[in-house]
């Protein structure tokens, strides 16, 4: 069981810079693929980045390349999310999601934090 607590949210310019972490519960963080999706007001919710237990494999979705870096810290059980030269697109609440290497689905999952870009 993974408990996922993010923060770090907040509201921001265009052009600004947030980061994001996501606190996970449990003595097998390092075993955890971890992501960062979002979802914005009547919009369906959007992958935005991974990363696999060592941090040796990222991946993020293509309307952030560039601008948010994904990584971890397993000795403190913890996912950070850096967003520089954020869009008012950028705009949504953003959740940490956790799943092992067998899981296909991510099966654990945070509150989420929300992140407001005004122009």
């Amino acid at each position: 069981q993974v408990q996922l607590v993010e923060s770090g949210g907040g509201l921001v310019q265009a052009g600004g810079s947030l980061r994001l972490s996501c606190q996970a519960s449990g003595r097998t963080f390092v075993s955890y693929v971890m992501g960062w999706f979002r979802q914005a007001p009547g919009k369906e919710r959007e992958f935005v980045a991974r990363i696999d237990g060592s941090g040796g494999i990222v991946s993020d979705a293509g309307s952030v390349k560039g601008r948010f870096t994904i990584s971890r810290d397993n000795a403190k059980n913890t996912v950070y999310l850096q967003m520089n030269n954020l869009k008012p697109e950028d705009t949504a609440v953003y959740l940490c999601a956790a799943r092992t290497l067998l899981d296909r689905e991510y099966g654990y999952w945070g509150q989420g934090t929300q992140v407001t870009v005004s122009s």
